[in-house]
């Protein structure tokens, strides 16, 4: 992606393992649960192997009792009580690994996170940040969903001093590197959209996980909805190194009603952060997969490009409600424009 706009990669690439060839990501969700967990785990491990805080940080972070009662309660609220796809551990722990092969692929591209380039910390500190935002950006949902980015913020707080109390003595460099933390969890559902690349890395690896494990819980529940459903028609979320662009993002459908996922959860993401000058972003659906309605998606600045089957081609823009709702309340204040 450059600017916004997404190309085609050519080809497709055969299914690798979570710890695989360098560079390649496959999220599938359809094994139990403990299998994710484990397969996702590993896939972290293997990636903070070389970076002994950012291990060290996420060891301690996966077995901590007050995280892990978060990640259940979150899930707790969230499925059963309003209905909506995992944001529990099977949610954090993907994510997690989806981070990571993202920042690995900006780091390889040359690109330098902001932690970086601001001179707080270096490489290992970055995916430190990463890796605590991402895993632990959903937890406030055990309060509320409305409001849930400033919950987690408040959640998240003793944890990481806990964690990364032995991890940096100096208590200057320490609280600087915890607002990064801080600010991925606080922006990671675009409010408000983040600022820095690390929060970027979070948002967009959290748009990643719309693949059919994910739906199949809450369809099972009694949730059938444009979520669950679209869910369910996602087959799997490949991340890899782009052709034009550092990070590639490839959904495989198995029903172009999957594209409801790409639009409203994973596109904005990329979007509205400064994730979108490093990232290509592609759909396709598979040829054996039900009626195709469209062949193939592409991302061009604030519209998608659809190629229907009958070979029309049709140009929409990205319907992003959130932005939408937010601009409402502005102009329904009468603020719009001004700034203090």
């Amino acid at each position: 992606m450059q600017g916004g706009a997404v190309q085609d990669v050519e080809g497709r690439h055969s299914e690798l393992p979570a710890t695989g060839e360098h560079g390649k990501r496959v999220v599938e969700f359809t094994t139990p649960r403990a299998k994710l967990i484990e397969e996702a785990s590993l896939a972290i491990r293997a990636d903070l192997a070389e970076f002994p805080k950012a291990l060290a940080a996420y060891e301690a972070l996966r077995s901590d009792p007050e995280a892990l009662a978060h990640w259940d309660m979150s899930n707790y609220i969230t499925m059963r009580k309003l209905g909506y796809n995992d944001h529990g551990r099977v949610h954090s722990f993907i994510t997690g690994a989806a981070s990571l092969a993202i920042t690995e692929l900006l780091l390889d591209a040359g690109v330098k996170p902001d932690l970086m380039e601001s001179g707080v910390g270096d490489a290992d500190d970055v995916y430190l940040t990463v890796i605590l935002g991402t895993m632990l950006h959903d937890i406030g949902n055990q309060i509320h969903r409305v409001g849930h980015e400033a919950h987690g913020v408040t959640l998240a707080l003793p944890i990481l001093d806990r964690i990364m109390g032995p991890l940096y003595p100096d208590v200057f460099k320490r609280t600087k590197v915890r607002s990064f933390i801080l600010g991925s969890i606080n922006s990671h559902d675009l409010n408000p959209p983040p600022l820095t690349l690390e929060a970027g890395i979070t948002a967009v690896a959290d748009g990643t996980d719309i693949t059919k494990g994910r739906g199949r819980k809450a369809f099972s529940l009694g949730s059938v909805d444009i979520h669950s459903i679209s869910a369910l028609a996602v087959d799997e979320v490949v991340i890899e190194k782009g052709r034009t662009m550092p990070v590639l993002i490839n959904v495989t459908m198995n029903n172009s009603g999957g594209i409801f996922q790409v639009e409203e959860v994973l596109a904005p993401k990329v979007i509205r952060t400064p994730m979108r000058r490093y990232v290509e972003l592609r759909a396709t659906t598979r040829p054996e997969g039900d009626e195709q309605i469209l062949s193939r998606v592409r991302l061009e600045g604030d519209h998608f490009v659809m190629d229907l089957e009958d070979g029309e081609r049709v140009q929409v823009e990205v319907k992003d409600s959130q932005k939408k709702a937010q601009q409402a309340v502005v102009e329904n204040l009468g603020i719009g424009g001004q700034r203090s």
